[in-house]
C-alpha cells in the first residue's frame, strides 16, 4: 500500500532554514507528480509546493515563492522541501502526497507529517 514518511521538521528561529524529506513507496513514484502541503490545527490543509514527475516543472504557493524549493530524487523515491527565511506563519505540520491532478489535487494518502515550528 501507499506509504509516505515525512521527516526533517523541528524548531527553528525566524529567518532560519530547514529541509524536509518525504520517502514514498507503494506506487510508481517516478511517474507521479508530488506535492507538499501544510496544516495548522483548526485550519484547512493548504498546498505549499508541487514537483512534476520529471522534476522539471514546479509550482509554489504565493506565500512561499522565493523562499522554498521543492525537488525530488527518483532513484531514492524521495521528495524534498528546502525552506529558507522561515517565518512564524510557516509553523504547521507538513505532509507530502502524490498528485491526482496538477498542480495541487492530492490522492489523499496522508502520512504522519512532520512538525515545523518557527519562533519569532
Amino acid at each position: 500500500q501507499v506509504q509516505l514518511v515525512e521527516s526533517g521538521g523541528g524548531l527553528v528561529q525566524s529567518g532560519g532554514s530547514l529541509t524536509l524529506s518525504c520517502a514514498a513507496s507503494g506506487f510508481t513514484f517516478n511517474t507521479a507528480g508530488m506535492s507538499w502541503y501544510r496544516q495548522v490545527a483548526g485550519k484547512e490543509r493548504e498546498l505549499v509546493a508541487s514537483v512534476a514527475a520529471n522534476a522539471r516543472t514546479t509550482h509554489y504557493a504565493d506565500s512561499v515563492k522565493g523562499r522554498f524549493t521543492v525537488s525530488r530524487d527518483n532513484l531514492r523515491n524521495t521528495i524534498y522541501l528546502q525552506m529558507n527565511d522561515l517565518k512564524p506563519e510557516d509553523t504547521a505540520v507538513y505532509y507530502c502526497n502524490p498528485l491526482r491532478v496538477w498542480p495541487g489535487t492530492p490522492f489523499g494518502f496522508w502520512g504522519q507529517g512532520t512538525q515545523v515550528t518557527v519562533s519569532a
